[in-house]
């Protein structure tokens, strides 16, 4: 009996993994009934605006059975650096505050004047020495994200584009920078002003 027990473990293994490579190795997404642009976003950490360009459709309607190109997903590893980031710089904050501060980093990942990718991002120092965000500078970016943080990544990530450009957040009432208050502001949202 025991010398069967170790053929259907690997077996179950092999499946197992077998199946999570064909997920990872999935860039296509069959509509089912009820499937939204948004949902999907969320399901496939990619942004609405991004399966819209890939799959040429100028609005968001789907047809059940369409299949959808999807195009490269934000990873895990990003998703739970930036969901640090937004609880640490918006703990207390409302949860559009939270979608607004990891939008801003999503801004910043597609804009020329700031690095590629979100952890570059995250951890850029600027010129005068100091980091982007203080909670790198102070270590809360290594405490765990909460939950409300992480769906508000989410969102973020999905509905990048309704941003209204914001590549900068501050709170007037601690803010050391006076340059910052010179930049064209979008939104405030709690204690926060963000602007471009």
């Amino acid at each position: 009996m025991k010398k069967y027990i170790l053929p259907i473990c690997a077996g179950i293994a092999l499946a197992f993994t077998a199946n999570q490579t064909a997920d990872a190795a999935s860039h296509s997404h069959t509509v089912q009934k009820g499937d939204t642009l948004y949902q999907l976003g969320q399901q496939y950490s990619v942004t609405v605006d991004s399966i819209k360009e890939l799959n040429n459709k100028e609005t968001s309607a789907l047809q059940v059975g369409e299949t959808l190109s999807l195009p490269a997903a934000i990873t895990t590893e990003q998703r739970e650096l930036l969901s640090r980031l937004v609880h640490a710089e918006a703990q207390g904050e409302p949860y559009a505050g939270k979608v607004a501060v990891a939008t801003v980093v999503l801004n910043r990942v597609d804009h020329p004047e700031f690095p590629d990718t979100i952890k570059e991002v995250i951890n850029e120092i600027g010129p005068s020495g100091h980091y982007a965000f203080s909670p790198v500078q102070n270590g809360m970016i290594n405490q765990p994200a909460d939950d409300e943080a992480k769906q508000a990544v989410q969102e973020a990530i999905a509905f990048q584009s309704d941003s209204q450009g914001s590549i900068y957040f501050y709170n007037p009432e601690i803010a050391t920078n006076h340059w910052i208050g010179t930049q064209t502001e979008t939104v405030r949202i709690g204690k926060h002003v963000f602007a471009k």
